[in-house]
């Protein structure tokens, strides 16, 4: 329906680059701080954000029981082709996500596809020129979102993943098709709930993006009522992690009233999602203007004035009620109609201006960071660089304060090392491959390790094929065992241990030259 077209836009501009190219303060509204709290209340309200989210009626709260508020952007990319978010092919990732926070904006929206598990995964259309995404060379897709994530909690920013479609061709009305069941789903929910557990940047899960007919609200069939699959969904990725949100989206259509795909949560007042972990569910509703499809509000004599109405009756409802935190997870527009441009000040007001409510308000992440979003463009211009002022100037009043960065606070939630953590932390590494010298008989490179978990590290190792006859000549900070094509480097007594966020790098030699960059692993204790 309407996201079948811009999908295939967003991919066919994609392709063509491919080719061209070779935040105000917040007012917390909650309980008023007993006397022994006010001298320290302002530093409490400064770190807002800390640690694991939970919720609160309408409201998400940190570790510190403080309201918290989402105000974020979609980078999307992982869930295409491509495997990986769009854009590498024109900048580096980190000045993106400081281009990011630097516009005021405290949350990506990360949408992924489940080929990001397939082991013929690649990710592609990356550019390593001038040191641009250097250390993102030779790795794979969920190496590259173990990278992001990192850099993007470095800089107090949250991130929501978001399972956006079973496989890259397309996105399906259901949870599952036929090439991607059910099983494989909540299989690999659970994989991501465990890659980050113990990492509070990574704060919750989108199960799924966009349900649309013939999904149900409600209707009993598990076949096709995404209510039953969130839950069956939610709770299996709880039981890995259960410090996470789970974030369910709506459907298109509930007792024969239609809406946006994923956008329709009438059904929530009758049938509300319920988890074996109370307190972890945040509704999702997507809502668009005119460039993306037609909509009879959008002709009603009273527009915009009846979108708050509207609004309630979908979704907003829930809020007002005080059922549970509602976060508008997509909303875009190319702003080139009238029309579009008062949905957008509309919506944009009854989200609640940030300077009025502080996170007393509804969350959202704006569709998009991309510029090649075929019906709403974005808010970077096709150069990938240069800010669409006028649209990002509309959501000036609803942006929020960033968090925190890293970890959280020994402590909470969040802290690894916290024992009440029932999760622990999971050990993890990065590696990245890069060659310093190549001339024909021989070649010198280095290899980079990260820490990328959550948790010091005692040991690792790194591991490469090439798929040339090369050999190691020397080797220094790392001892090496060489296999045929395959070579295994373990670290040094002085270089094993490795704090959360923290590198080590060893060197060798080689020969003959020529063989570029292969692939690396890394695995760590």
């Amino acid at each position: 329906m309407f996201r079948s077209l811009r999908r295939a836009l967003c991919a066919a501009a994609a392709a063509l680059l491919l080719i061209l190219a070779g935040v105000g303060a917040q007012t917390v509204h909650a309980a008023p701080a007993a006397p022994a709290d006010r001298a320290d209340a302002g530093d409490r309200a400064a770190a807002a954000g800390a640690g694991y989210w939970h919720t609160s009626g309408r409201q998400m709260l940190d570790a510190a029981g403080q309201p918290v508020r989402i105000a974020g952007i979609n980078w999307f990319g992982f869930e295409t082709a491509n495997h990986t978010p769009h854009g590498l092919w024109a900048r580096d990732y980190k000045s993106m996500i400081d281009q990011m926070k630097s516009l005021g904006y405290n949350t990506i929206r990360l949408p992924y596809s489940d080929d990001l598990f397939k082991s013929g995964t690649v990710p592609n259309s990356i550019d390593f020129s001038g040191g641009k995404n250097a250390d993102l060379q030779g790795l794979g897709s969920l190496q590259i979102m173990d990278r992001i994530v990192a850099y993007a909690g470095q800089g107090g920013l949250k991130v929501v993943l978001d399972r956006h479609r079973p496989d890259a061709a397309g996105q399906s009305a259901l949870w599952y098709t036929s090439a991607v069941p059910e099983s494989t789903w909540i299989a690999n929910l659970k994989a991501l709930a465990t890659r980050y557990r113990g990492n509070p940047t990574v704060i919750g899960i989108d199960l799924h993006n966009e349900p649309h007919d013939p999904a149900c609200w409600g209707c009993g069939d598990t076949t096709r009522d995404w209510r039953l699959a969130a839950q069956r969904a939610g709770n299996a990725v709880l039981s890995v992690n259960p410090e996470l949100l789970i974030f369910v989206e709506g459907v298109q259509t509930f007792n024969g009233v239609s809406g946006w795909w994923g956008g329709n949560l009438m059904g929530v007042a009758q049938y509300p999602v319920q988890l074996d972990v109370p307190n972890r569910v945040v509704y999702s509703a997507h809502d668009y203007a005119t460039s993306v499809a037609q909509q009879s509000w959008f002709s009603d004599p009273a527009f915009p004035a009846n979108m708050p109405g509207i609004w309630d009756k979908y979704w907003g409802y829930i809020f007002k009620q005080n059922i549970a935190p509602v976060w508008v997870g997509e909303f875009g527009t190319t702003l080139q109609s009238t029309i579009d441009q008062k949905w957008l000040a509309a919506l944009v007001s009854y989200l609640r201006p940030t300077s009025t409510y502080g996170a007393d308000s509804i969350s959202w992440t704006f569709w998009s960071w991309n510029p090649n979003s075929g019906d709403t463009g974005g808010i970077l211009k096709d150069d990938w660089t240069t800010v669409d002022t006028v649209k990002d100037g509309y959501l000036a009043s609803v942006k929020a304060p960033g968090f925190p960065s890293g970890g959280g606070d020994p402590g909470d939630p969040g802290d690894p090392g916290d024992p009440g953590d029932p999760g622990g932390g999971t050990a993890a590494c990065t590696a990245a491959y890069t060659v310093s010298s190549d001339w024909g008989g021989g070649f010198n490179a280095e290899v980079k390790v990260t820490n990328s978990g959550a948790v010091a590290l005692k040991s690792w190792k790194v591991t490469w094929t090439w798929s040339g006859a090369q050999k190691v000549t020397s080797m220094w900070n790392a001892s090496y065992t060489q296999t045929g094509s395959t070579v295994t480097a373990a670290n040094a007594d002085h270089n094993g241990a490795l704090a959360v966020g923290g590198s080590a790098t060893f060197g060798f030699g080689g020969a003959p030259g020529g063989g570029g960059v292969p692939g690396v692993s890394c695995t760590a204790t």
